[in-house]
């Protein structure tokens, strides 16, 4: 694993030197980040399943039926607290800002502590597991670091073929995720440091391969719960001319607050837990809670996701549906194109489950040639220009196409004034 790691470590540095970015992922399509997205959030929800699975094994009954409670509370009270941006007028706009923005944590401090209050002191819990000491966990290790310089030859190059596995991961699931947290929808500016964080992702994966850990890039490194979260509402003016005279028209729009404080002190927290007595405040966690987070979270992908908006569509009566563009003469395209992403997510869900789970960053990536050579014979172009678009940029492969009929026809209706010309031409 030490050399799997190490290989993907300058795998990603590669990517980044040759900005991999700018030519792989101008070919992705939303059809492919909405599953990815989509598949994230069942992840989230079976985690925390989970989590309540182990609770239910490890604790009476009445402790278990308490966990499901913790769980639930802690996903639904992070909910509430995260509009409290809607509360005006009550309470001071930095107090439902605080309140929005630290939900999830306010949630977790409130049934961190429930469990110590009152009759609730008597049931079991079950907490998070954490080390006391500074040494390694594993009784077979003396040191922290492993030593890969032994292993023999012909296994530092097999590990090559995993460690490209990693990369194929990390890669597409760090690109997809960026490109969610700064879609349209958030009004972000500056743009994203796709080769930088691709290095940095690719230094830390190395390094814990040399101290034997998991990589840290376990789920997401970034989610639209952190865009979110930055989310405020600030006036924009707009110049128009009016006869003649210079007009200036303020509207709200909602935009992303961009600094890197927050991502700053998630990362300097987590360093300091690594003290043993910092963890032992972690070891008060019941994974009870744990569990709700991952609910929360889930919730909150999801919650961003047109799948989902298109799904209750699919649940809508034809007659209660908004109204299509002209080209469209029913929705009966746009709910097949919806199953099929669905159905797509719960399949490659399924094989993240058996022995071919690495795999699956591969079946990902394919969707984008079957999402780009197949699907167009599918479903018309206007159909798939309503509900699929370019990931990193502006249009539809349809647009492209049509663009390139366009320019192939006026070249065409050009071709016998220029054989004309020539001919006449003097030889």
């Amino acid at each position: 694993m030490a050399w799997s790691l190490i290989h993907a470590g300058w795998m990603h540095i590669l990517l980044a030197l040759i900005n991999a970015h700018d030519w792989t992922m101008c070919y992705v399509t939303t059809f492919s980040t909405e599953i990815f997205s989509l598949l994230n959030s069942i992840i989230y929800f079976h985690k925390a399943i989970q989590e309540l699975q182990r609770a239910h094994d490890g604790l009476p009954f009445a402790s278990f039926l308490y966990s499901i409670i913790g769980a639930i509370g802690t996903m639904l009270v992070a909910i509430f607290l995260s509009t409290a941006d809607k509360w005006k007028p009550l309470f001071h706009r930095y107090v439902r800002m605080g309140l929005s923005e630290y939900a999830a944590a306010i949630s977790i401090i409130v049934f961190i502590g429930m469990p110590h209050v009152g009759e609730l002191r008597t049931l079991e819990q079950q907490t998070l597991q954490i080390s006391t000491t500074t040494k390694p966990t594993s009784p077979d290790r003396s040191v922290f670091f492993v030593k890969f310089w032994e292993l023999e030859v012909k296994w530092i190059f097999a590990a090559v073929v995993p460690g490209l596995i990693i990369t194929i991961l990390f890669f597409f699931d760090h690109e997809v995720s960026s490109i969610i947290c700064t879609i349209d929808r958030y009004g972000t500016k500056k743009p994203g440091g796709f080769a930088w964080d691709v290095v940095l992702l690719g230094c830390t994966t190395a390094i814990c391969g040399i101290l034997g850990i998991p990589p840290a890039n376990g789920l997401l490194p970034q989610a639209p719960l952190h865009s979110e979260s930055l989310l405020h509402t600030e006036r924009e003016g707009i110049v128009s001319i009016v006869d003649g005279e210079e007009m200036t028209e303020f509207r709200e729009v909602s935009r992303v607050y961009e600094q890197r404080w927050s991502a700053f002190l998630h990362a300097g927290a987590i360093l300091l837990f690594i003290n043993p007595s910092l963890q032992h405040v972690l070891g008060l966690t019941p994974t009870s809670v744990l569990a709700g987070l991952f609910m929360f979270m889930g919730e909150q992908s999801l919650a961003v996701n047109p799948i989902l908006y298109r799904f209750f569509n699919l649940l809508t009566p034809q007659s209660d549906l908004p109204p299509l563009p002209e080209n469209l003469k029913n929705y009966w395209p746009i709910h097949t194109y919806t199953v099929s992403q669905i159905v797509v997510t719960v399949i490659i869900f399924i094989v993240t489950l058996t022995q071919g789970a690495p795999a699956f960053p591969v079946i990902i990536i394919a969707l984008v040639p079957v999402r780009l050579l197949l699907m167009n014979r599918i479903w018309s172009k206007d159909a798939l220009r309503l509900v699929d678009a370019w990931a990193c940029r502006d249009g539809t492969p349809e647009d492209g196409e049509d663009v390139i009929a366009k320019r192939e026809k006026a070249s065409a209706g050009d071709a016998p004034s220029r054989g004309a010309d020539e001919s006449a031409a003097p030889v």
